[in-house]
């Protein structure tokens, strides 16, 4: 029986729809169908059929896939949104606001009314508001920076950390009920070993301490620094004492300048503390998009003009270099450890106005004992033995840094503060001079130093040991370091300068030390 055309039409139609439905939902179903892969309809049933479990198929694995998907981009958008969450938190942290400074320090006065610390600055800031708050200079890592004026002198306030129990505390108080039974024998020692601890000495390399337990006789510069004020005193010191001197002891810059200031005038001055805060002299530092690098407009030399009447400002810069060269040699030569600088940057320096250079961030300076241990380290190339501006050398037998430094201070100084100073195009007209010529001879000398004592190092043994190399190294380095010095000075007089470095301190009416409280 023939159906009509437009009737098997339709009926098409709707066996193609509920195909398409059915396969879509569920395709065990497709076999019910006319043509179906049970029904052996033919090809085009099985043709059909095929089609049917593809897209079935497809569905399937597209359901998995986008569960994976949306599982992943859930993931992603969780620890985006975590690590934004902690960006956000560190950059708040540190985020220098006047009112959070402020804060800090009315917490300080809080502490020091308790009498949990003391200071020799305390009662000018939280009693007499002798200390007069100016500004938030910046927060690093904990580390709180501020500016402030004291009895009409700029300051600046530093605190590694913000709050003061944050520190550890020291052991020893946890044990006793009072502080009469320490004397100020057992503060210096106390006080000594954690200093020697801070910047990496060795005891039996600086000595011991007169009077500690199995100590000698001799005094190093460590125990008479801490010592030789401490001696007088006929009373006990005070929880809040001990327990200040102990949170500013746990800081390595104030350690630093603390020890270096009785010692040499080219380290910033501290010049009070309150807490676990301490008052350093302000000073601007220095700028490398300065041709001078330092700001020279408040700055004059010690003494009376010269012939030719007051310095120009050529003349300041090398007084400076002077003072660059005088600093040098005093972190050479006067402790018992060579002080090593691994990163000199005019940022890191400042003058004072009789133009000393003043190293006013200390942060990444290291005696000879701590340098050691810093550059003792794996290596299968130079590169590997590069710490900022203090370079070793590889042993590529042994796989190792070798601890001695191969550069120098000198070195760095001449590469990154000297030659940008006297090179031609800086000086113009002058630069055919020559003076100016044989001190940028001299200066790039200086510079090369380091290659040449790698060429001439090549006995393993010599490299081990480092003795033979080391002494030629010095030497020569000691006369650069003279020619330099003769050259400059000799500038100086033909411009009417006096030659004379400065180096004379300012200011010296308060003398802070870390137990004057």
């Amino acid at each position: 029986m023939a159906f009509p055309a437009g009737l098997r039409a339709g009926s098409d139609h709707l066996v193609d729809s509920l195909r398409g439905r059915l396969c879509s939902a569920s395709s065990p179903l497709s076999d019910m169908l006319p043509g179906g892969g049970g029904g052996g309809g033919g090809g085009e049933g099985g043709r059909w059929a095929g089609l049917c479990l593809l897209r079935w198929l497809g569905v399937r694995l597209w359901s998995r896939r986008g569960t994976l998907l949306f599982a992943l981009l859930w993931f992603g958008s969780w620890v985006f949104l975590n690590g934004l969450v902690l960006v956000h938190r560190s950059i708040l942290s540190d985020y220098c606001t006047d009112d959070k400074s402020k804060r800090i320090l009315q917490r300080l006065c809080v502490d020091y009314a308790d009498g949990v610390v003391t200071g020799d600055m305390c009662a000018d800031l939280c009693v007499r508001e002798l200390v007069q708050y100016k500004g938030c200079l910046y927060y690093d890592n904990g580390k709180k920076v501020m500016e402030a004026r004291w009895k009409e002198l700029p300051v600046i306030l530093k605190s590694k950390l913000e709050n003061f129990s944050s520190y550890e505390p020291l052991a020893i108080l946890d044990y006793q009920e009072t502080t009469d039974d320490l004397s100020p024998l057992d503060v210096v020692f106390y006080a000594t070993l954690e200093v020697r601890n801070s910047l990496g000495l060795v005891a039996d390399e600086e000595g011991e301490v007169e009077g500690a337990p199995g100590g000698g006789e001799r005094n190093s510069s460590l125990a008479r620094l801490w010592g030789h004020r401490l001696r007088s005193r006929d009373k006990p010191y005070s929880r809040a004492e001990l327990a200040s001197l102990w949170a500013l002891l746990q800081q390595e810059e104030y350690t630093f300048l603390r020890v270096l200031q009785d010692l040499s005038s080219h380290v910033a001055r501290v010049l009070g503390s309150c807490g676990h805060f301490y008052a350093v002299e302000f000073l601007s530092a220095g700028h490398a998009w300065d041709q001078n690098l330092f700001s020279l407009d408040q700055a004059s030399a010690p003494g009376p003009p010269g012939p030719a009447g007051p310095m120009t400002s050529r003349d300041k810069v090398h007084r400076i270099a002077l003072s660059f060269l005088d600093m040098i040699w005093h972190f050479d030569n006067d402790f018992t450890h060579r002080l090593h600088l691994c990163d000199i940057k005019p940022e890191n320096f400042a003058i004072r106005k009789d133009l000393t250079v003043v190293a006013i961030d200390v942060d990444m300076a290291f005696f000879e004992p701590k340098m050691r241990d810093i550059l003792d380290q794996n290596c299968t190339s130079d590169d590997d033995c590069n710490f900022f501006d203090c370079v070793s050398r590889c042993n590529k037998h042994k796989h190792r840094c070798s601890p001695r430094r191969s550069n120098s201070n000198l070195q760095v100084i001449c590469e990154k503060i000297f030659r940008s100073w006297f090179s031609p195009t800086l000086l113009g007209v002058k630069a055919g001079l020559p003076l100016q010529v044989e001190l940028q001879r001299a200066v790039q000398d200086c510079t090369e130093m380091l290659g040449e004592e790698e060429d001439e190092d090549e006995d393993e043994e010599e490299e081990e040991d480092g003795t033979g190399e080391e002494g030629k190294g010095e030497q020569r380095s000691g006369n650069i370091h003279q020619h330099l010095v003769t050259l400059l000075t000799r500038l100086l007089n033909e411009g009417g300068a006096s030659s004379e470095v400065g180096g004379a301190r300012e200011g010296q009416g308060h003398a802070h030390t870390s137990l004057n409280f």
